[in-house]
């Protein structure tokens, strides 16, 4: 059945069948999803923030043959990264509207589950654990409940519940191998890997970096002692924290969000480059999987995601 968003049960079933196929694709690897460098699909469409801007997320489902009247098959459609997904600047007489678009992730996701990438971001986890995020003087946790609480009276206790069991669900990243630039690495082909932020340096003694090879607890998304959300809450990430990094999870290049990107990119250092595809100078990067990709390269090839003018 087509998703109702105004419909509890199908909110629910799209939610939790969304939780399903995050755990039980078989990219899934620990907290990460790993598409091995064999995969049919071959093509990326990396992007950054989304924050429920409808019209930044209608443009990349179709760029990524997703969309209901554009299914492309693997050999012809694109992987698709998806972050921060709620919490938008405009509000509906104070509330936040923004379950929909998790709902619409979680149904994407069911169906494309190992070409669609949603992943963990701090305000997914912040609506989860409680914690408070103030955007322009709006408690926006709140008003994301208050949300749920006006579109379904009667149901939003269950409602909240598979939103929360679909957010733990999320992966931490997603690795793609071969795809990062290697010359950094030991000689072999290193990976390209996509996520919502990198550990910053305030609370870098406290982050375990093998948290992407195992299962995540609920140790790990206790706020600022958990590595889970040390790692989608992090910034001010520098060179020197972002090689380590590199050596560490064998990676080339990274593609992040989290921080704001004027322009849309944003590089930081010579590994990793940050996405922002949410506000009027929104960017994607088309990428082919088969190649290499530094962060420079990858700026490169970013594109509007939004026409302008």
């Amino acid at each position: 059945m087509p998703l109702n968003l105004r419909d509890p049960e199908s909110v629910i079933s799209a939610l939790l069948a969304g939780a399903r196929a995050n755990r039980e694709n078989a990219l899934r690897r620990g907290s990460i999803e790993v598409v091995p460098a064999e995969h049919a699909c071959r093509r990326l469409i990396a992007t950054g923030d989304l924050h429920d801007n409808p019209i930044s997320f209608a443009r990349l489902m179709e760029l990524a043959g997703l969309s209901d009247d554009n299914a492309l098959d693997d050999a012809h459609g694109a992987h698709l990264t998806l972050h921060e997904l709620i919490h938008p600047d405009q509000l509906f007489n104070e509330m936040d509207l923004s379950y929909r678009v998790l709902a619409r992730c979680a149904d994407i996701k069911a169906r494309f589950p190992q070409r669609v990438h949603v992943l963990l971001a701090n305000h997914e986890l912040a609506q989860i654990v409680g914690a408070g995020i103030v955007k322009d003087g709006v408690n926006v946790v709140k008003a994301f409940n208050r949300g749920v609480e006006h579109a379904f009276p009667d149901d939003a206790p269950a409602v909240q519940d598979a939103i929360g069991e679909f957010i733990r669900s999320l992966p931490l990243a997603v690795r793609f191998v071969g795809a990062g630039d290697a010359k950094a690495g030991d000689g072999g082909p290193t990976d390209l890997l996509c996520a919502h932020s990198l550990p910053g340096p305030d609370l870098w003694d406290r982050f375990d970096p093998s948290v992407l090879e195992r299962e995540l607890t609920d140790d790990d998304l206790t706020p600022r002692r958990g590595s889970a959300h040390i790692m989608v809450w992090g910034r001010g990430q520098n060179s020197e924290l972002i090689d380590s990094l590199a050596t560490r999870w064998n990676v080339g290049t990274f593609i992040l969000g989290h921080e704001k990107a004027p322009d849309g990119q944003l590089l930081v250092g010579q590994r990793a480059i940050v996405l922002n595809s949410d506000h009027e100078h929104a960017a994607y990067a088309p990428l082919d999987l088969r190649t290499q990709w530094s962060a420079t390269a990858v700026a490169g090839v970013c594109r509007p995601l939004h026409e302008q003018g």
